[in-house]
């Protein structure tokens, strides 16, 4: 195969690292994944360079492009600061491409999901569009034009640092009640745990999953569980839906967008199984909480993982559109075909 117009995207989250081959229209031809080795810097890299060799075949010339769940500076050198990763102000361009002997172009992991939005899926044709990225925690891009909003040192777009509760839980970047303690993977841990926790009679088909130990109760978990019908899973997904329609109701306010798109690991509880209204989708709507909204129809469109066709996950989506004063919202959901 020629590896003409050819790239390597890698994504890393706080749990794993993704990687694909993608030619120049969006299409992924190869993947790799690794989890995400803890809190060790180094040994990140490492993974990074092993994904990379092992799907560029050797070929030095494939250049890679790095989606980095953290905060990165305005020219692309540095992490300044990850919540989830080890990287506190590191130069990893420059790391990485002295690893690996080749082209790295390093970006915020979301703001790659939304320019691949942007350029073809769900966003496309767009003024400006949002993008979330929900996994460990949540990430977020804006697009404006033909260009990602990066603010003024970068950093744009952490929409899930953003304060929903006064004094709330604490989060890993140091504050208390971040949006994304209320609606992503890690969240739905923590709840799932201290449903364990209290030894919850609501809660058996987890305490068997986990052996009866809340440390090992994962988003994952909760979400595997929530898809088979588990009346105590579905509840956490359904909270977790409220939380995320009360954080895009703030950002659609501020911002105005003409499509949020969401998408990343936290993506497959859109409906419930055998349940009327339940499920992320349903939630989302019903604590989004704008006025004159009401929901309008759901449709199909591409996006997400060809949003993040940077870390190759197949893409499948549902938009659903909003009337809110005459305007049209769009909230796009993307759909892999497996959990993450």
């Amino acid at each position: 195969m020629s590896t003409e117009n050819l790239a390597v995207g890698i994504d890393i989250g706080g749990t794993k690292i993704a990687g694909g081959v993608v030619d120049g229209h969006g299409r992924i031809l190869r993947r790799s994944f690794r989890p995400t080795p803890g809190r060790s810097a180094a040994l990140t890299e490492d993974s990074i360079a092993e994904v990379v060799s092992e799907l560029s075949d050797g070929d030095a010339h494939m250049p890679v492009g790095v989606g980095a769940a953290g905060w990165i500076n305005r020219s692309g050198s540095h992490v300044l600061f990850s919540p989830h990763l080890a990287w506190r102000d590191e130069p990893v361009r420059e790391r990485l491409e002295s690893k690996m002997n080749r082209q790295v172009v390093l970006n915020n992991d979301a703001d790659a999901a939304g320019w691949a939005e942007h350029r073809f899926g769900a966003a496309r044709g767009e003024e400006l569009s949002v993008c979330l990225t929900l996994g460990t925690g949540i990430g977020g891009a804006i697009m404006f034009g033909n260009s990602i909003l990066r603010g003024s040192f970068g950093v744009a777009g952490e929409f899930g640092h953003q304060t929903l509760v006064v004094d709330g839980h604490r989060c890993p970047c140091g504050n208390r009640g971040c949006w994304e303690q209320y609606a992503s993977g890690n969240a739905l841990g923590r709840e799932g745990a201290e449903l364990v926790r209290l030894d919850s009679p609501r809660a058996h088909s987890l305490r068997e999953a986990c052996h009866a130990d809340p440390a090992k109760v994962s988003g994952a978990m909760v979400t595997a569980l929530a898809v088979n019908g588990d009346p105590a899973c579905m509840e956490l997904i359904d909270e977790m839906g409220r939380w995320l329609g009360r954080g895009i109701s703030n950002l659609v306010a501020v911002l105005d967008p003409g499509v949020v798109v969401i998408g990343g690991g936290t993506r497959v509880c859109f409906y419930l199984p055998g349940r009327t209204g339940g499920g992320l989708l349903p939630a989302v709507t019903a604590g989004a909480r704008l006025p004159a909204v009401c929901s309008r129809c759901t449709s199909r469109a591409w996006l997400g993982c060809r949003a993040d066709r940077r870390c190759g996950l197949g893409p499948v989506a549902r938009v659903t559109r909003f009337l809110r004063m005459r305007t049209i919202r769009f909230i796009a959901f993307s759909r892999s075909k497996s959990a993450t």
